[in-house]
């Protein structure tokens, strides 16, 4: 008896197999947007983001803090890989473009040693901001 029962079960988990795999489908991307706006006494921050269904997606997302530090970042992700655009007016950033991203700074050039504060973003993680 018990070794019928082992069997059944092994049969069910075959044919549910079977018919998980049969009915599981890579489905294309469709057409998406979404989109937040936050602002509080600390600053505001946004994310826009839009995908085209065809693998396309182009979006920016960005922060000013309460001092008017901001930094706003566009980007595009297609077949042409992934480009994005930042501009900001963080101290110690100057116009450039690494690895493809163009970076576009109203900072001002003047080097002025400030006492550099430890904080946590939004994640939780210590330090600077990071692209």
């Amino acid at each position: 008896m018990y070794f019928r029962i082992v069997i059944v079960l092994a049969l069910v988990a075959v044919t549910f197999a079977s018919h998980y795999e049969e009915h599981h489908e890579h489905h294309a991307p469709h057409p998406y947007k979404f989109g937040y706006d936050v602002k509080d006494h600390h600053g505001s921050q946004h994310r826009h983001e839009e995908g085209d269904g065809h693998g396309g997606v182009r979006g920016s997302y960005g922060y000013v803090d309460e001092k008017g530090i901001h930094r706003e970042v566009h980007y595009v992700a297609d077949k042409g890989g992934f480009r994005a655009e930042v501009k900001t007016n963080e101290p110690g950033t100057a116009n450039q473009d690494p690895a493809q991203v163009k970076i576009h700074s109203a900072a001002s050039h003047h080097h002025h040693h400030e006492p550099h504060h430890i904080h946590h973003d939004i994640h939780g993680h210590h330090g600077h901001h990071h692209i």
